[in-house]
């Protein structure tokens, strides 16, 4: 049982899908980046798998930069024989003394607040840690291998196409600090594809779409965060634009389905949107519906002009993540916003 009843259930949904879970049994997961948000969430289920007794025996890497923290996400799995962590960054050579049967490459600084701080840790995850990664799996040869990219590598596309697929590239400005991310996250890809091109590295690469729910970081500097962070702490919502962008959400615990989906099922080489685009809202369409979800707190949407700070503007386009690929491994989203924002301000209270 998770001591957390919202992410309890949402475990619970995960692991009674159609997603072939017995290929983990018995075998060694390594996921980097294991206490971050999406693939906290990872670990969390595969732990799940052996609670619910779907499977017998599986065993956790965990790598992860900052001890401290991941002994707090993980809080309630401290005992648990079947989760190991590995501290260290994913910028040095990774060394592990047995057999990994499954990589998940999820490390990477994806707030926006600190691609003007530290771009060189930013891209130093993405392309080092990419490259130490594939030669981890070139060397300790493994069933699937996971990247996750981002939806930052499209750039910004002409505003006339609205729909965005795998093949739909814009433009990035490779001498604006703030491509950092986008660029880092296309060389992960491309060294991704090199090492399946030279070394037949079974690699899948996804590309999340805005996600949110339990266990986000509510400092991180993205407007959803900053705005669950109010409810939650039973504040106004500040709005710093004219909230007049329009961005798609998905919960997490969708998001999560799709991982597994595509690090089973997906085909090598490929690379797979992961979003929700039948739940695209403005963002102060989304301001003023989460505060419409808890009238008891009274709250309301104030309007106010962002000033200096480290928050850099996203260079992502307007248009929407086309999702036909992804369907084709049997992944449909089906948490709408409403239920999705409940249950993660629900979660923090």
């Amino acid at each position: 049982m998770h001591p957390n009843k919202i992410i309890h259930q949402d475990l619970e949904r995960i692991v009674a899908t159609d997603v072939d879970w017995q290929r983990f049994e018995g075998k060694t997961i390594l996921m980097t980046g294991a206490n971050g948000f999406l693939p906290a969430y990872m670990v969390e289920t595969l732990l799940f798998l052996i609670d619910s007794h779907v499977v017998k025996n599986l065993k956790v890497l965990a790598v992860v930069r900052n001890k401290e923290k991941a002994e707090k996400r993980f809080a309630h799995l401290l005992d648990n024989r079947q989760l190991q962590f590995i501290v260290q960054d994913v910028c040095h050579p990774i060394q592990v003394s047995e057999r990994v049967h499954f990589i998940v490459h999820a490390a990477s600084q994806a707030s926006p607040k600190y691609y003007g701080i530290d771009p060189v840790g930013t891209l130093n995850a993405n392309v080092t840690g990419t490259i130490n990664l594939c030669e981890l799996a070139r060397q300790n040869p493994v069933e699937s291998f996971l990247y996750f990219s981002s939806g930052e590598v499209y750039g910004r596309i002409d505003e006339s196409v609205t729909d965005i697929t795998e093949t739909d590239y814009g433009y990035l400005d490779p001498m604006n600090v703030r491509s950092c991310y986008g660029e880092g996250k296309r060389m992960g890809e491309n060294i991704c594809v090199s090492y399946m091109h030279q070394y037949d590295t079974p690699v899948k690469i996804v590309r999340p779409a805005h996600t949110y729910g339990p266990g986000m970081d509510l400092n991180d500097g993205r407007v959803f965060a900053d705005f669950v962070r109010d409810i939650v702490e039973n504040k106004d919502i500040v709005m710093k634009s004219d909230g007049s962008a329009s961005r798609a959400f998905c919960y997490l615990s969708d998001a999560t389905i799709a991982f597994f989906k595509i690090l089973l099922d997906g085909k090598n080489g490929e690379a797979y949107n992961m979003a929700n685009p039948m739940q695209e809202v403005t963002i102060l369409e989304l301001a003023e519906k989460l505060v419409s979800l808890f009238p008891e707190k009274q709250l309301k949407v104030v309007r106010q002009v962002r000033v200096g700070d480290d928050y850099l503007v996203s260079s992502s386009t307007h248009a929407s993540l086309v999702i036909k690929k992804i369907q084709t491994l049997n992944w449909n989203p089906t948490i709408d916003i409403d239920e999705g924002f409940r249950k993660t301000i629900l979660s923090y209270e």
